[in-house]
C-alpha cells in the first residue's frame, strides 16, 4: 500500500501509532466531536426518552464502519488494493468526522445557514458535509503553526462523502463536501483518486453505508421504544397497519408500481423477524428482543452490505452494496418518515428551531458589521473577525459560530438576546 496514502499537508514526526490510529485520536480528542453530544438525530433527548444523539450515533457509525472494512480485508486480502486500499482505522477515523459539521437542529439549521450564506454573498452557502471537511482542516485547533488537524491524505479523502465543491446545479448544487477556502486541502485529499473524476473513494463508499445502517436502525429501535413505530402491529403480514404503512408511503409520486413492489419485499423479510407482540414496555424480555433484533440486522449488514465487484477486465473495481441490504435500509428509512418526521408535533418543533436559527443570524451578522457590538462574539471570533478581508470572510465566520453551537446554547442564547430571559451578566 502506498506511503502516499499517509502524507500530511505539513510534515511532523511520527510515534509508536500509525498515521490513521493518530487521526482517530485527533478526531476524538476535539472539542467539535465532544459538542456532539448536544445535537439531537431526529428528536432531542429531553423529550423524556433516551434518543440517539449525533455523538452515539457517530460512535457506532465508526464501530460498524471498523467491522465492515475488517471483514473486507480478512475476505478479499490483496483485492483491497485494487479499490486504493482499505485501512479499518482510515474508515474509523473518517466515521468518527463525519458528522462534525451536523449544525443545531440539523437538517432546518442546514437550510436556514445555507439560505443565509447565499443570500450574503457567499456563493457557495453552507453544507454540513462541507462544514466537517472544513473543522478538521481548518478550525480545529491542534497546533499555533498550521489550522486543522493535520489528517492524513487517506482520512481527508474518505471524509469526502460528496468529493467536489457546490456546483451550478443539479446533484453537485444540493450536495457537496468542501468549500473553496479548503481548496488546498481537497486537491491534496483528492491526488488519491486522480483520473477518477468525481468518484468517492471505497473508505468514504464504507462510512457512508455504515451511516445510513446505523441511522436506520437504530432510529426504528429509537421509536419503537418511544410509542411512535408499532413494530408489533407492523409484524403481521395481513395487519391493518401494514397495509396504512404500504399506502402513506407509496401513494408518493417517487415509487412507481416496480419500487413499491421490491420494497414490500424488502419489508416482508425484515417484518418476519419482528419478535414484538406489543408495545415496548421496558421489561426485561422486551429489551432483550429489541437488543437482539437490532443487533441481528447490524450483524447481517457488516457480513453481506457490500464487497469488492469483479467487474470487467481493464476496469478498476468498485465497492458494491448488496442490492437487498439498499431496500431493506430504505424501507427501513421510510418508516422513520411516516411515523416520525411527518409527525404534526415534530413540524411544529422544527418551526420554532427554523426562527431560532434565523434570529440568530440575522443578530450575529449585524454584529459582526458593527464594531460597537462585535462583544457578543466569544473571543476566537471576534479576533477571527477583526482579521476578516470582506464581506464573504465576516458571512463565513458567522455561519462557523452559528453551526457550532449546541442545541442548548442556540436556544440560550436567543432566549437572552431576544430578552425573552436576560439570563446573568456574568456569563
Amino acid at each position: 500500500m502506498s506511503t502516499q496514502r499517509y502524507d500530511r499537508l505539513h510534515p511532523e514526526s511520527d510515534d509508536n501509532r500509525t498515521p490513521a490510529q493518530r487521526d482517530c485520536d485527533r478526531v476524538l480528542y476535539t472539542s467539535a466531536f465532544q459538542r456532539l453530544a448536544e445535537v439531537t438525530q431526529v428528536v432531542s433527548p429531553d423529550e423524556g426518552h433516551v434518543f440517539h444523539n449525533r455523538l452515539t450515533h457517530s460512535l457506532k457509525v465508526a464501530q460498524v464502519a471498523r467491522r465492515m472494512a475488517e471483514r473486507l480485508v480478512q475476505d478479499h486480502g490483496r483485492r483491497v488494493r485494487d479499490v486504493g486500499g482499505i485501512d479499518p482505522n482510515v474508515v474509523e477515523a473518517a466515521s468518527l468526522a463525519h458528522d462534525l459539521g451536523h449544525p443545531p437542529f440539523g437538517h432546518i439549521a442546514e437550510e436556514e445557514l445555507d439560505r443565509f450564506a447565499t443570500g450574503h454573498d457567499l456563493a457557495e452557502g453552507f453544507n454540513g458535509n462541507a462544514q466537517s471537511f472544513r473543522i478538521v482542516t481548518k478550525l480545529a485547533l491542534r497546533r499555533e503553526e498550521y489550522p486543522g488537524l493535520n489528517l492524513t491524505r487517506a482520512t481527508l479523502n474518505a471524509i469526502l462523502k460528496y468529493p467536489w465543491t457546490r456546483g451550478s446545479s443539479g446533484d453537485k448544487q444540493k450536495k457537496w463536501g468542501a468549500y473553496f477556502t479548503e481548496q488546498e486541502d481537497f486537491d491534496f485529499a483528492r491526488e488519491l483518486m486522480k483520473g477518477d473524476g468525481d468518484i468517492r473513494g471505497a473508505e468514504a463508499d464504507l462510512m457512508n453505508l455504515a451511516d445510513d445502517i446505523t441511522y436506520a436502525v437504530h432510529d426504528v429501535a429509537d421509536f419503537y421504544r418511544a410509542g411512535l413505530i408499532p413494530l408489533h402491529r407492523l409484524a403481521s403480514r395481513k395487519s391493518v397497519e401494514r397495509k396504512r404503512f404500504y399506502e402513506g408511503v407509496f401513494s408518493r409520486p417517487e415509487f412507481d408500481s416496480r419500487s413499491a413492489r421490491r420494497l414490500r419485499g424488502a419489508f416482508g423479510r425484515l417484518a418476519q423477524f419482528i419478535p414484538f407482540e406489543f408495545p415496548y414496555s421496558g421489561t426485561a424480555k422486551d429489551r432483550s428482543h429489541l437488543r437482539l433484533y437490532t443487533a441481528g440486522l447490524i450483524s447481517v449488514y457488516v457480513r453481506r452490505g457490500v464487497e469488492i465487484e469483479r467487474g470487467s477486465p481493464g476496469d478498476t473495481p468498485r465497492l458494491r452494496v448488496d442490492p437487498e441490504t439498499a431496500l431493506e435500509l430504505n424501507i427501513l428509512h421510510e418508516l422513520t418518515w411516516y411515523y416520525v418526521i411527518r409527525n404534526p408535533s415534530l413540524a411544529t418543533q422544527q418551526h420554532g428551531q427554523r426562527e431560532v436559527i434565523r434570529t440568530l443570524l440575522e443578530i450575529f451578522h449585524g454584529a459582526a458589521n458593527t464594531p460597537d457590538e462585535m462583544a457578543v462574539f466569544p473571543q476566537p471570533f471576534q479576533e477571527l473577525l477583526k482579521d476578516a478581508r470582506g464581506p464573504e470572510d465576516m458571512t463565513r465566520i458567522v455561519c462557523d459560530y452559528i453551526a457550532g453551537l449546541t442545541e442548548r446554547q442556540a436556544l440560550n442564547l436567543h432566549l437572552k438576546l431576544t430578552g425573552v430571559r436576560p439570563g446573568s451578566a456574568l456569563h
